[in-house]
């Protein structure tokens, strides 16, 4: 039985773990990780994610031939292959502060694995990487090997959060790269007959090291950029009166473009975009490349632009002031399906609006109240270190903040609704219902264009849509800059 051992339990690793064991019944997949209540509720039935799906192939699994263990070094001495998924978080201090990956946990990793191996292994980097690191990991390796051989593989992940599980069954490709020596093609060819069991040949591709820890960047910066592209003509819409969801159908039709990735909204989060944008730019910086830099730095420009002119377009349209007025929020979670809130664009608005001294009612279904809380306080990029993640006390909470548990009890008595997560149930909320409880003038703002806004113009709200014609209200009272 070929043994594999995964270092992290985080939202790459459980999941890929969980669906490798699922389809490989004859593989042993253990998931370790040093945080003692992730592998807790990993063995329980509340898993430290959300994703759809998730739970069933864990509890198909668990106890079978999946594990999840605390025990780092034995498993990691046991497996034949070590998948390595820990934290790359960006670097709060020191030389590349703001943009730069901090590899602390990888070389922690790499050591670990030095120092228990007993036999020959392949070390699969899974996490997101900069270009190179299998060449650092190899040296870690290398001078510590004890006569052992290590083979370094780049296997990056292409989930989405939301459909995760979805991606794992039918990837559109899954990439391998590794050295150009026999021994490299013997380790690529191993890791191929695992996804083998159940992804079709032509979906995994083969490359050098360098290429596949690239594209991964390379993907979520072209993802990232269409998303800016569209949101950068939502402003333009607004001003001329077009459509963005129109302009959107329009262009996709172009089969050199494509429809995806072409939804208007507040703006992109999650924990990959803005992280692996900012570390590109970086490492362009390194590589002596400015303009290159420079390119990719407008993406997260325009991201920020868009959060910001929503936050002045709420203000604006309410007599430039939403001092003590109720505002409820509507989504938190950077998108629906997960409860997933790094790099939401909730926090930039919530926090924009808590600026102009706004009093804010928060509803999310997936989304905790300690966790709302806590993320309304927490320096950028503290959300990629785990120390910083720990609970809040009571004293620390937002004054201007309430988390609800129901959509109708965050919208009564409020001035306005923003709607920022596009969950399903945002769409058939009993609007009718809602407006009659809120002040007047009701307003909603909605970040997602997931609400029919002439239906509710007819109940009676002003309706402001990403990338919308603006109705006489909002067009007497534009945008501030």
């Amino acid at each position: 039985m070929v043994k594999i051992c995964c270092i992290g339990a985080g939202y790459v690793g459980g999941p890929t773990m969980a669906v490798i064991a699922l389809k490989c019944p004859s593989i042993e997949v253990v998931v370790v990780d040093i945080w003692e209540p992730r592998i807790a509720a990993w063995n329980s039935d509340q898993l430290p994610i959300y994703e759809p799906g998730l739970y069933d192939v864990v509890k198909e699994c668990r106890g079978r031939n999946l594990f999840f263990s605390k025990d780092v070094e034995k498993h990691v001495a046991e497996a034949d292959i070590v998948f390595v998924s820990v934290n790359t978080p960006t670097k709060t201090q020191g030389l590349g502060a703001g943009k730069a990956a901090d590899l602390t946990y990888w070389e922690s990793a790499a050591r670990t694995i030095a120092d228990v191996s007993k036999s020959d292994k392949i070390v699969v980097e899974k996490s997101t990487v900069p270009v190179k690191t299998a060449e650092a990991i190899e040296k870690i390796l290398t001078h510590n090997s004890k006569g052992i051989k290590f083979q370094i593989l780049s296997n990056p992940e292409f989930l989405a959060e939301g459909t995760a599980i979805e991606d794992l069954f039918q990837p559109d490709r899954v990439l391998i790269g590794g050295r150009e020596t026999p021994e490299g093609q013997k380790a690529i060819q191993a890791l191929k007959s695992v996804y083998a069991h159940w992804v079709p040949e032509d979906r995994i591709l083969t490359t050098n090291l360098w290429s596949a820890e690239l594209s991964k960047l390379a993907a979520n910066a072209f993802l990232a950029q269409r998303i800016s592209s569209v949101n950068a003509m939502s402003a333009l819409c607004e001003a001329t009166g077009a459509d963005v969801a129109e302009v959107s159908y329009a262009v996709g039709k172009d089969s050199r473009i494509g429809p995806k990735f072409l939804n208007a909204s507040v703006g992109f989060g999650g924990f990959c975009f803005p992280k692996d944008i900012l570390n590109l730019v970086y490492i362009c910086e390194c590589n002596g490349l400015p303009e290159v830099a420079e390119y990719w730095k407008q993406v997260i420009k325009i991201n920020d632009y868009q959060k910001s002119r929503f936050v002045n377009r709420v203000v604006s349209s309410m007599f430039n002031t939403v001092s003590q007025k109720k505002i409820a929020i509507l989504g938190f979670a950077f998108k629906k399906d997960t409860g997933d809130t790094r790099e939401t664009p909730a926090i930039d608005v919530c926090q924009g609006l808590l600026g102009d001294k706004a009093l804010l009612s928060i509803y999310d279904p997936q989304v905790q109240k300690e966790h709302i809380q806590r993320d309304l306080i927490m320096k950028k990029f503290d959300w990629d270190h785990p120390l910083h993640l720990q609970p809040k006390s009571a004293s620390s909470a937002v004054e201007q903040v309430t988390v609800t548990s129901d959509a109708y009890e965050a919208t009564k008595e409020a001035h306005g609704v923003c709607i920022l997560t596009e969950w399903d149930e945002f769409k058939t909320l009993d609007y009718k219902k809602i407006y009659d409880n809120m002040q007047k003038p009701a307003f909603v703002f909605d970040g997602r264009n997931v609400v029919n806004a002439d239906k509710l113009r007819e109940i009676g709200f002003i309706v402001y849509s990403i990338g919308k014609p603006l109705d006489a209200w909002l067009k007497d009272m534009p945008a501030i800059a």
